[in-house]
């Protein structure tokens, strides 16, 4: 079905301009019904209702996982995907080290980490001791916060970047915990992403926190995306630098950490708790 939806796109999709040549543009131009009736008739069978659905789990699952086959998956966290050695953080290293011996698959996931997969049990030791040699990191000893962060490349690999990104996220994110742990919330998991432009590649219309390049130093707040993924962020404050992003997330999590029901997530919180409006439709964003 896949092969099928992608015949599509080549058939009817506006490729001509890059703006329009996504797969969600035809679907709005032709609408879904349209796409639904050509898809089923390409297929040759007709796709049932959707089905309700309810994600148990979201993002990677860091540490090792033992596979079906016996053998073990090691998931490390890479901050913003970026496998470089830095300093005394031989991130680069302690991989080419591992990959001499790994006879298994090296797998980037959409969270821009990295799994270590298919390692055999007789290899695990050896594999456990590199990344102990080299500090790689299984997220163990970084905030929940850190883990569900995402950045694009953004200044100065990216010429359609009007802000920093990936090398600001770091320091930016310590700013972040310090004000989480005065507020008790450094284990809570919060998704948050920053991007240098709109164009959104580290996905931050989805983010419980997204900050979206504007300028130089300039960011869109959006708040109010799910911790799954199901909902769109909607913008709270434009074009705001550093301290005013901490000054206006501070009294949030404050009232977050003392008004948040159990189990509830910081994004459906500010909805609730009325920051923002849910959006679970694109077409209403700007409402």
């Amino acid at each position: 079905m896949a092969e099928t939806i992608l015949k599509i796109q080549r058939d009817y999709g506006d490729r001509s301009v890059r703006k329009q040549a996504r797969l969600k543009y035809t679907i709005d131009r032709r609408g879904i019904e349209w796409f639904t009736e050509e898809l089923n008739s390409r297929l040759g069978w007709k796709l049932e209702e959707a089905r309700p659905y309810h994600f148990e789990h979201n993002g990677d699952r860091y540490g090792w996982v033992k596979g079906s086959n016996g053998n073990w998956h090691l998931t490390l966290f890479i901050q913003s995907g970026r496998v470089a050695d830095n300093g005394e953080y031989k991130l680069l290293t302690g991989l080419r080290e591992i990959a001499k011996i790994h006879k298994g698959d090296f797998r980037l996931t959409p969270n821009q980490n990295v799994i270590i997969a298919n390692v055999s049990p007789q290899k695990k030791k050896k594999i456990s001791e590199l990344v102990e040699a080299y500090r790689l990191s299984d997220g163990s000893h970084d905030s929940a916060l850190r883990r569900n962060s995402m950045s694009c490349v953004a200044l100065p690999t990216c010429g359609l970047a009007m802000a920093e990104a990936e090398r600001y996220l770091p320091d930016f994110l310590t700013k972040i915990e310090s004000i989480l742990a005065e507020e008790g919330l450094l284990d809570e998991e919060i998704v948050l992403r920053m991007t240098g432009c709109p164009n959104g590649c580290a996905r931050p219309a989805l983010a419980e926190i997204a900050l979206i390049g504007k300028g130089p130093g300039k960011y869109n707040l959006h708040l109010g995306g799910s911790f799954a993924g199901e909902r769109l962020a909607k913008m709270y404050r434009e074009n705001i630098g550093e301290k005013e992003i901490l000054d206006t997330l501070r009294p949030i999590f404050r009232h977050y950490a003392q008004e948040r029901e159990p189990g509830e997530h910081f994004g459906d919180f500010v909805i609730r708790a009325g920051y923002v409006k849910k959006v679970n439709n694109g077409l209403d964003f700007h409402d």
